[in-house]
């Protein structure tokens, strides 16, 4: 009777994600980035982070359903405000669908992505949206510069790597799409907000939890004036 056993593992993955609250979710994600940066010839290249738009960092995401196909991780995105000058108050996210290369029963993979520009970013207005669909996506180049990237790292939208067991490196992330996590929002701001009304609203005050990954994400990106439509690609 293998079929029970596999529901319950399903079930089981599906229930740590909901156990994990979004002010622990959010210290997991500071602290994956920081890990991931830590070591730069093995990180996101530096000009490619100082270049992007938006920040997003999924820690943990499982291989949820193998009933209904693909993964599925609830992280945090973060966009540059539009005077340029740090980082703003990040908004909860889901993913979901896509296949990453997890193997059946594996272990977590986290997740980061770079929007490299504002029709990227305009996405995140929308209830969901699907890479490589609704935004060009490629796997990410590492190291500490961009120099050996490819043409596809060149002009792609959102530009994605995973971790997994330590190993760090671009992945594709074709079919995956990205949705407004509304109740976890809820746990961090004290109302339901969508992904949009946050990141791209930049009066949004970010909560205390929050302070760790946006002094990270401003020390190691320099602020820059003007505003993201000055920097259409």
């Amino acid at each position: 009777m293998k079929f029970p056993i596999v529901l319950l593992g399903v079930c089981v993955c599906a229930a740590n994600l909901l156990a994990e609250n979004a002010q622990e979710r959010i210290k997991s994600a500071a602290e994956v980035f920081s890990e991931i940066m830590a070591t730069p010839d093995k990180a996101i290249p530096m000009d490619l982070l100082q270049k992007s738009e938006c920040v997003v960092i999924v820690p943990g995401l499982k291989k949820a359903a193998f009933l209904v196909g693909g993964e599925f991780g609830k992280g945090f995105v973060t966009c540059r405000r539009t005077s340029g000058l740090g980082w703003g108050a990040p908004a909860a996210i889901r993913v979901e669908g896509g296949s990453f290369g997890l193997q059946l029963g594996g272990s977590a993979t986290d997740l980061v992505m770079l929007i490299m520009n504002q029709h990227g970013m305009e996405q995140l207005t929308r209830s969901k949206f699907t890479l490589g669909a609704d935004a060009s996506v490629a796997a990410g180049p590492v190291g500490r510069t961009t120099s050996a990237q490819t043409d596809a790292s060149m002009t792609a939208e959102v530009l994605s790597w995973s971790r997994t067991k330590g190993l760090f490196a671009g992945i594709s992330m074709n079919g995956a799409t990205l949705r407004s996590d509304e109740d976890a929002n809820k746990e961090l701001y004290g109302k339901k907000l969508t992904t949009g009304e946050i990141v791209l609203v930049n009066t949004m005050v970010a909560p205390a939890v929050a302070s760790g990954l946006i002094t990270q994400l401003d020390r190691l990106s320099h602020p820059r004036a003007g505003g993201a439509a000055d920097r259409k690609r």
